[in-house]
């Protein structure tokens, strides 16, 4: 396994929108499995391929502390969304940066597991929040996107800032009680 690079906002591949998994093979397994290595060293509890610049329609998760419950979505939809609710939210996208997000509570959702077996399941809570999130992903849209302009812009400005200081101090802030990069 292999850790990959998570691009960072503003990165304009982060824009792009991801095709079908069309093939479920070696390489695809590969994928998932250095997706999951990435996501738990950065670390996180959702990745979607387009935050490593694989523009395919995946998704990993794994919301325990033991992570020991990891979930794979290939070409995930969202066919019913219900209820209501704000969650702080973060992303390794927009590091260290959290802000409240207003989703739906509950979703269900079709896709397909590593061996291309489809699935159609219920999920709620930090599930459903999380799945939304790495889903806009594959549509090229980030969390920062549902913040107003100004909000946005202060972030950008404070990312560059951290990128040009990063080499000397290396160092990541604290997420707020409460919220989980996504």
């Amino acid at each position: 396994m292999a850790l990959l690079t998570i691009l960072e906002y503003p990165d304009p591949r982060l824009r792009t929108h991801a095709v079908a998994v069309t093939s479920f093979d070696a390489a695809l397994s590969r994928l998932i499995d250095d997706m999951f290595e990435t996501m738990y060293a950065a670390p996180g509890i959702g990745l979607a391929a387009s935050q490593v610049n694989v523009h395919q329609r995946l998704v990993v998760m794994d919301l325990t502390e033991n992570r020991d419950q990891p979930l794979v979505f290939i070409n995930p939809e969202i066919l019913e969304r219900s209820g209501g609710g704000i969650t702080e939210e973060g992303c390794l996208s927009v590091p260290n940066i959290f802000d409240k997000i207003e989703r739906a509570q509950q979703v269900r959702v079709r896709a397909q597991d590593r061996d291309g077996n489809s699935l159609e399941r219920e999920f709620d809570g930090l599930v459903a929040v999380c799945l939304q999130h790495e889903m806009d992903h594959l549509e090229g849209r980030l969390f920062v996107d549902y913040l107003s302009d100004l909000k946005r812009e202060r972030i950008r400005k404070k990312l560059d800032k951290e990128r040009r200081s990063r080499g000397s101090s290396g160092g990541s802030a604290k997420a707020p009680a409460g919220a989980l990069a996504i």
